[in-house]
């Protein structure tokens, strides 16, 4: 009886971690790597996820490579009264120790430029995240919903589809 409970409770944790959508390098936890999926002819994408640091230094994510898209970089999305702020962040985003940081829409994210073609819900993408101390990891980006997006990582839903905004500029919010 215990080798079936043993057992059953095994295959039980297999299929959780079969699920899960997690990765790790270092100390650093990547959750959920998604990105959004595009109408016809978007030009870029936006990638979220949740990096949580367990060590006792800080990290920072200095880059993203990716095979489909042109150009690819780390933003930071804010408000600043109705105007809408997006800008490349050129020295990465930093991971506290002991902390996380979530890649959100309407905040920190990968931006995905010069798409080679339409992303469509359920398909799977790879990247490399590469880390300042940790080094580099390949995760694969599931194409998912905005709403998707929004309810597994919380937060406002900005839509980055029908815009081809360059670093820096601004655009009033709709």
């Amino acid at each position: 009886m215990k080798k079936l409970l043993l057992t059953f409770a095994s295959l039980a944790l297999m299929s959780a971690a079969s699920f899960a959508h997690d990765y790790k390098v270092g100390e650093l936890v990547i959750n959920h790597p998604v990105m959004r999926e595009t109408p016809a002819n978007a030009p870029v994408s936006g990638g979220y996820m949740t990096i949580k640091n367990n060590g006792s230094e800080a990290d920072r994510l200095l880059a993203v490579e990716v095979d489909f898209a042109g150009k690819s970089e780390i933003h930071e999305m804010s408000m600043s009264g109705e105007v809408m702020k997006m800008r490349k962040l050129e020295e990465g985003l930093e991971i506290p120790a002991g902390g996380e940081v979530k890649l959100m829409p309407g905040s920190y994210h990968l931006m995905f430029m010069q798409l080679e073609k339409q992303l469509t819900k359920g398909e799977k993408y790879d990247a490399t995240l590469i880390f300042e101390k940790s080094g580099s990891v390949d995760v694969t980006l599931n194409v998912e919903t905005l709403e998707e997006i929004k309810k597994s990582l919380g937060g406002e839903a900005m839509d980055h589809s029908h815009h081809g905004m360059e670093e820096g500029e601004t655009k009033k919010a709709e």
